[in-house]
């Protein structure tokens, strides 16, 4: 017998957990009144490689024999937070000054979750932006790869340049 999938749906939810490493996670949605299966290769096509628990996501969803599973993501909207505080920097910023700032497209140079923090290069510059992990945490990511395509919105620190937000590559390029 053949899978048949029926027609795409279009739901919003909550990201429960998702592992990288597995390849797949979980999306809580009243809509679906089950959890939605995120598999690593639809997240992929949205442009990111991991997302944080606790982000809102829209996705195009099937039903297959298997249950319910996300065949598009739409839009991520990064875990509620208090806001953009980078200890140490200042005057925190909220998210509305944060996304005033230029995008400036960069590269990961590497990435450590265990250390929580990370460096990037942006193109033409080179000095290394600093990377925190909560600030990629509020951004809707929970890890980055080396080699990674991100924009970045940056801040001036007291030890130099700071991310203070990460977007993927994918997603800069369409509210461009």
């Amino acid at each position: 017998m053949e899978e048949k999938d029926t027609v795409a749906q279009v739901m919003r939810g909550e990201v429960k957990w998702f592992d990288p490493s597995k390849g797949f996670g979980f999306v809580l949605s009243e809509e679906a009144g089950t959890d939605i299966l995120l598999h690593a290769n639809v997240l992929r096509n949205f442009g990111q490689s991991t997302v944080a628990d606790g982000a809102l996501i829209t996705v195009a969803v099937q039903q297959t024999q298997r249950g319910v599973q996300a065949v598009e993501v739409i839009s991520i909207t990064p875990p509620e937070g208090a806001g953009f505080a980078l200890a140490e920097e200042g005057d925190p910023k909220s998210a509305a000054e944060i996304a005033l700032l230029p995008m400036e497209p960069a590269r990961v140079k590497w990435f450590d979750k265990g250390k929580g923090f990370g460096f990037a290069n942006v193109f033409g510059i080179g000095e290394d932006v600093f990377i925190h992990i909560e600030v990629l945490r509020l951004s809707g990511f929970a890890d980055l790869a080396a080699g990674e395509a991100v924009s970045l919105r940056i801040i001036d620190g007291k030890r130099g340049r700071m991310a203070a937000q990460v977007l993927s590559w994918e997603a800069a390029t369409r509210s461009s």
